[in-house]
């Protein structure tokens, strides 16, 4: 498989620069997997193609304002740095993205704040990642909150007037460097109503890197190298879905990381075991899925991995045909855009 094969046609104007205010009103595209055939609902309606039984499996993950904005000591020069991942083994050491790079040598001091929080560069890693190390008073996540902005992908322009239109109503556990982004559309009430209705609701976390935005550049997908991704699956969420199988119910996973989670966590025979780590799983058309049945999911970007995880549950072909006819009918596309239920 190539990277053209997953290639599609998208009008600029179609990417979704700002959140819509009601949450679930956004646009739902149906697709029956084994058909290809395509309905359009409302998000909110996505309740009539729940059964009781069935298991909802949600990334409560939760987006760190990870976009930090300083200058070099010294020179002044302003230096963009994002937080990819905390090192568990160095206290307060980050890796981050910096730019310009050029300017973060290792040695390198950035100040935020006017040196509130105080960065030096000590290592230059993998893909020209930095490793810093954070000096500060008080308690970082504080400051973090303070100084920090919301890393939105570069394709949004607009300023988001409020950072929690980038969190799911569920998130929990900080960690993100970026949403989960199929469960936006999702309130309180209608996550109430599914409840009601004797679907369980199930939480598990993938901390979402920022490498879900790193196009794919080699020709041949198999030669692509995924980035990893710190997941959890607790005991709790593993009977959950154990028993949810064992009955007859299908899992339903909120987005890819939710997918990638479960996925990651099962063993061959599709059983789940609570368990934690890092995750590099790769999912792509031939990919035979050993726990999910259905997929809530945004549109995504062409010719990447996340295009390519849709793909292989549902088909290459029915997946495009399905994206021609958004593109055709106006759907709004990636983070802030509509959805898609891939039963």
């Amino acid at each position: 498989m190539e990277l053209h094969d997953f290639y599609y046609d998208l009008p600029q104007e179609l990417i979704a620069q700002d959140p819509l205010s009601d949450r679930s009103s956004s646009r739902l595209m149906v697709m029956d997997r084994a058909t290809g055939e395509i309905e359009h609902r409302v998000f909110r309606d996505i309740i009539d193609y729940l059964n009781p039984g069935d298991c909802l499996v949600i990334n409560d993950t939760k987006v760190i304002p990870a976009r930090l904005i300083g200058e070099r000591e010294g020179t002044g020069a302003a230096i963009e740095v994002l937080l990819l991942k905390r090192r568990e083994d160095m206290k307060d050491v980050w890796e981050v993205l910096v730019k310009p790079g050029k300017k973060a040598r290792i040695g390198t001091r950035i100040l935020f704040g006017g040196g509130k929080l105080v960065a030096e560069v000590i290592d230059i890693v993998e893909e020209g990642n930095r490793l810093i190390q954070f000096t500060y008073d008080g308690i970082f996540e504080e400051i973090l909150d303070e100084l920090g902005q919301m890393p939105l992908p570069p394709y949004i322009t607009h300023k988001l007037e409020d950072k929690n239109r980038y969190q799911t109503v569920y998130a929990k556990h900080e960690g993100s460097a970026a949403a989960p982004t199929a469960g936006l559309h999702f309130t309180n009430e209608l996550l109430e109503q599914i409840q009601k209705k004797g679907i369980d609701i199930v939480r598990v976390t993938l901390h979402v890197g920022l490498g879900t935005f790193r196009p794919v550049k080699v020709e041949n997908i198999l030669e692509h190298h995924m980035h990893s991704e710190f997941y959890m699956v607790s005991q709790e969420a593993a009977d959950k879905i154990n028993k949810a199988r064992q009955n007859g119910g299908r899992i339903i996973c909120v987005g890819t990381t939710s997918c990638r989670t479960i996925e990651s966590a099962a063993a061959e025979d599709g059983t789940l075991k609570a368990c934690s780590g890092w995750t590099e799983i790769f999912i792509y058309p031939g990919y035979k899925f050993k726990i999910l049945d259905a997929l809530i999911t945004n549109f995504h970007l062409p010719e990447s991995t996340l295009l390519m995880l849709v793909s292989a549950l549902a088909g290459r072909e029915n997946v495009l045909a399905a994206y021609k006819t958004a593109v055709e009918e106006k759907y709004r596309f990636f983070s802030f855009g509509d959805a898609m239920f891939i039963k």
